[in-house]
């Protein structure tokens, strides 16, 4: 993570709920499952709970904490 790479605005701004919403409209199967990844996709979890913390929507993996 050390790196001095400027990173594309996509990758660091982050998205409204409404922004997260209309991309996962956009997907036929409105049944398939949506995990997190924090590595770009190599590896993901399945989303335990979403919350909001100090004024931001928080979207948690709980597995290691149970």
């Amino acid at each position: 993570m050390g790196s001095n790479k400027i990173k594309p605005d996509w990758v660091v701004r982050g998205k409204s709920i409404k922004e997260l919403i209309r991309d996962l409209e956009s997907f036929e199967n409105k049944e398939m499952m949506v995990e997190i990844s924090v590595d770009g996709g190599e590896t993901h979890r399945p989303i335990s709970l979403v919350g909001k913390s100090s004024g931001i929507c928080i979207i948690m993996n709980c597995e290691d904490m149970v």
